[in-house]
């Protein structure tokens, strides 16, 4: 809407809207909303007044009330209101709740000028009989305690698992145990 009001002298609405997905009357009917806020519909005028109300509650409870907490709380104030509003509203204003746990834990940096192993399949992952090609991957898996880091050796024939490892560090040894 802001580039068709910045451009509509020059161009003309009808063809920035041609050329946009956009129909002219939703345009018009987005302006005149803009310019007469008495006459946007109903959800719209009560949405504009459960924002402010969301607002203050989300401010009120230092920011870090999600939108169950939020609806809980305007309930509590006798606003009569469904969650799903209350999650669709947040969301358009951009707020959220505070996310429980540590942060996302990096634990791999990869040197883009270091050396690459050549990729001696090319991509096939196929073989015609067992132990002519294995592979191996190496994740590690979250658990209550921390990070549990796992090196699996794969038989591409079989799909079975060769050999495999477990361990609470991240060390190359590991990693040729499961081989």
């Amino acid at each position: 809407m802001k580039f068709i009001d910045e451009n509509r002298e020059e161009y003309g609405v009808e063809p920035i809207c041609e050329v946009l997905p956009i129909a002219p009357s939703t345009y018009f009917e987005h302006r005149r909303n803009r310019l007469m806020p008495e006459t946007r519909s109903d959800q719209a005028k009560r949405d504009e007044l459960l924002k402010g109300k969301i607002q203050e509650a989300w401010d009120a409870n230092e920011q870090v009330y999600g939108a169950r907490k939020i609806w809980r709380t305007l309930r509590r104030n006798d606003s009569s209101i469904a969650r799903c509003t209350v999650e669709r509203l947040m969301r358009q204003m951009g707020l959220q709740g505070a996310i429980r746990g540590k942060a996302f834990k990096r634990t791999t940096i990869p040197d883009l000028s270091g050396p690459r192993p050549m990729d001696l399949v090319n991509r096939r992952f196929h073989a015609s009989a067992p132990n002519q090609l294995w592979v191996a991957d190496f994740t590690f898996v979250p658990t209550w305690a921390g990070f549990v880091y796992v090196a699996f050796v794969i038989d591409v024939f079989s799909r079975r698992i060769v050999g495999w490892r477990v361990a609470t560090t991240m060390t190359t040894d590991l990693v040729l145990d499961a081989l």
